[in-house]
């Protein structure tokens, strides 16, 4: 890990950072004989296990709980729209069923689109089909619309009755669990236990209800999820595009994201033309004019011609710290000969705000990859030190497993957007690069602030 710091004072610091979990001994700090004790490391390296366990578990089932009870207004919705469709149906034998079909079809297809969006929300994303065939004959023989209506019926009754079990289920836990502290309390037809089986008129028969929480709560622990997992499971079967829809979707994508990376390298190609022609070409030129004059002022008025010489010496200079900066801009050779850390520690060294490197990046990545994440840091550094007035920023890099992960943040006054706000431009290039790249972007800059960049990139496992 390597972390890097700068201020505006120029000092720049590198400083490693030392694994926390091998830290060295310090004599300031000599254990006491009881935190000394060998089994003091194992008792509580158990404990720290077990609670991690019972966390995730009850993480589980909240999540679980979460997605049954938001299958159930689902479920309602979907019971809704059978009915619909079964008024229609019967209104058809009538002739009247036709006018409305069209309207019965396309609430079938809201319903099915917001189970589609809650099951993407917990899983793998399930991808919409087309919009609904003009024609009525196309609609109703139409494979989607049909498939759509089979999990109406389906999630309308079982999506209902599961939602329902999963609501009750916490209830009755609680119920049970609590009863012996106001059974007393409540008349004695009202003191029962979840399922009524008998009625409770003493301490023990109220203490006998404590083991039915009990077992509530371990069907809860249990078999929660896999309510939520059936109640799903009809959309996810009967909801989802047919097969080759995705490989379309997939080669739209491609397709989409090659030109975006065509458009990208021209831009680029762009940049640097303009960079070379109105920058080191115009500083050129004016070093041959000097010289020129120097040599026609050189017989005559020797001072002068000194002073063209100092002054084409001058030009002779920006003209190559622009070049330089031209050739840093296309691939900074700090990249290629050291590596993504060092890079972004010189980056962070010319950013006017103070910035803060925090990269954790084992081995190298492939050369484009490691451009593009360099890029989209020297974007953002630059959107931040034009438009953010933050006073620090902080750029934390991390490679996990086949993704390289970049975050820039600053404390600025946030608003910033990719069109129509400052410095649109350069996150539109990030995100047109990012995604050529088949990564991903995700800006959050609420007005006030902060300001939090996302880039994810591929890099091989």
């Amino acid at each position: 890990m390597q972390r890097g710091t700068h201020d505006p004072s120029g000092r720049t610091a590198e400083v490693p950072a030392h694994p926390a979990s091998a830290p060295g001994p310090s004599p300031a700090s000599t254990p006491s004989p009881v935190s000394a004790s060998p089994a003091s490391p194992v008792s509580a390296s158990g404990f720290d296990s077990v609670s991690v366990s019972v966390s995730a578990r009850a993480r589980c089932v909240l999540d679980s709980l979460e997605h049954l009870v938001s299958g159930l207004g689902t479920g309602i919705l979907a019971l809704v729209a059978l009915l619909w469709l079964a008024v229609t149906a019967v209104a058809c034998l009538v002739g009247v069923g036709l006018l409305l079909l069209p309207s019965a079809l396309h609430a079938v297809r809201a319903v099915a689109d917001r189970e589609r969006a809650r099951l993407s929300r917990w899983g793998p994303e399930v991808i919409g089909p087309p919009p609904l065939p003009s024609g009525l004959r196309a609609a109703v023989t139409d494979r989607a619309v049909r498939r759509e209506v089979s999990w109406v019926a389906v999630h309308g009754v079982l999506g209902t009755l599961l939602g329902v079990v999963g609501l009750t289920l916490p209830l009755n836990a609680a119920h049970d669990l609590s009863f012996p502290l106001w059974w007393s309390l409540v008349p004695e037809s009202a003191a029962t236990a979840a399922v009524g089986w008998w009625t409770v008129r003493d301490w023990p028969g109220a203490l006998l209800v404590l083991p039915m929480g009990a077992g509530w709560l371990a069907v809860i622990l249990l078999g929660m999820p896999a309510l939520a997992r059936l109640q799903a499971w009809p959309g996810r079967r009967l909801l989802r595009p047919d097969a080759g829809t995705d490989l379309v979707l997939r080669v739209a994508e491609l397709t989409a994201t090659r030109a975006a990376a065509l458009d990208a390298h021209a831009i680029e190609l762009r940049r640097i033309e303009r960079s070379l022609h109105d920058g080191t070409q115009n500083r050129l030129v004016a070093v041959t004019v000097l010289i020129g004059a120097a040599r026609r002022a050189l017989a005559r008025d020797p001072a002068l011609a000194v002073a063209a010489l100092d002054r084409a010496q001058d030009a002779a200079e920006q003209a190559l710290a622009e070049l330089r900066a031209v050739v840093r801009g296309i691939l900074p050779p700090v990249l290629a000969d050291r590596s993504l850390p060092d890079a972004l520690t010189a980056l962070a060294a010319d950013c006017p705000v103070p910035c803060e490197i925090d990269a954790d990046v084992p081995g190298r990545c492939a050369a484009s990859v490691e451009a593009t994440a360099y890029f989209a840091v020297a974007e953002a550094l630059t959107n931040i030190a034009r438009h953010s007035g933050a006073s620090r920023a902080t750029v934390t890099v991390r490679r996990r497993g086949d993704r390289l992960c970049l975050t820039i943040r600053d404390d600025g006054r946030g608003g910033a957007r990719e069109a129509g706000g400052s410095g649109g431009s350069g996150l539109t290039g990030i995100r047109r690069r990012t995604e050529a790249h088949d990564g991903t972007m995700e800006l959050a800059s609420p007005t006030g602030g902060p300001t939090t960049l996302e880039v994810t990139l591929p890099c091989g496992s």
